[in-house]
């Protein structure tokens, strides 16, 4: 758990602005999370988060005024890109990123909520799948669904899942989850907020990869 708890997301102000540079720090922690999934088919998952950070990063970093929020980079490039918007620049990282952001966020909610197969319940596959196909899935093409269900397989029993999550330590499965629910209170609350953005200024792409 140690490995969300040491890097939480900033509880957001009032009118639901996302400020660049702290949500860039947040989120630069999470791709270990699939690390603790286990199976190297999430490997690109993990390398698509890194890369598309790395992208808002570079854009954040050429204009920190004027990048200061998430809506700011959208609008900013919305105006320089024209017809070529939203298929450019941090937008698109950003469309990608939040894909791969509500991955997390939906398979972490199913842990916290209990959602389990009860004939297994010490398997995730349950929750792993709920996060594909809420997240992911649309987005992907016949042959990376395929990968998909081949990495289901290979994931890991919840309890050696939450002890990776925990960096090694060895913890009570409800203390691990308890500090998900509290982890989740400002990630799910920023999540909603970039997917806001998105549908406010109609940014979203449905195209498979």
């Amino acid at each position: 758990m140690a490995l969300l708890m040491e890097h939480q997301f900033r509880q957001l102000p009032a009118d639901r602005q996302v400020e660049t540079r702290p949500f860039l720090e947040a989120v630069s922690n999470l791709p270990p999370f699939f690390d603790c999934l286990g199976s190297t088919i999430f490997a690109p998952i993990k390398a698509d988060i890194c890369g598309n950070i790395t992208k808002i990063k570079a854009v954040y970093d050429t204009n920190p005024g004027r990048y200061k929020t998430l809506q700011m980079i959208l609008e900013a490039e919305k105006e320089m890109h024209g017809s070529e918007w939203p298929q450019v620049g941090a937008t698109l990282a950003l469309m990608w990123l939040k894909r791969g952001l509500r991955f997390i966020q939906v398979f972490l909610q199913s842990l916290a909520d209990g959602e389990k197969d009860d004939s297994n319940p010490n398997l995730i596959r349950v929750n792993i799948t709920k996060a594909y196909e809420i997240a992911l899935k649309r987005y992907h093409g016949w042959f990376v669904q395929q990968l998909f269900k081949a990495a289901l397989y290979a994931a890991p029993y919840k309890s050696d899942f939450l002890k990776a999550l925990s960096k090694g330590r060895e913890v009570k499965e409800e203390e691990c989850l308890e500090k998900i629910r509290k982890f989740l209170i400002n990630f799910s609350a920023t999540m909603d907020a970039v997917y806001d953005i998105f549908n406010r200024m109609n940014a979203d792409l449905d195209y498979k990869v």
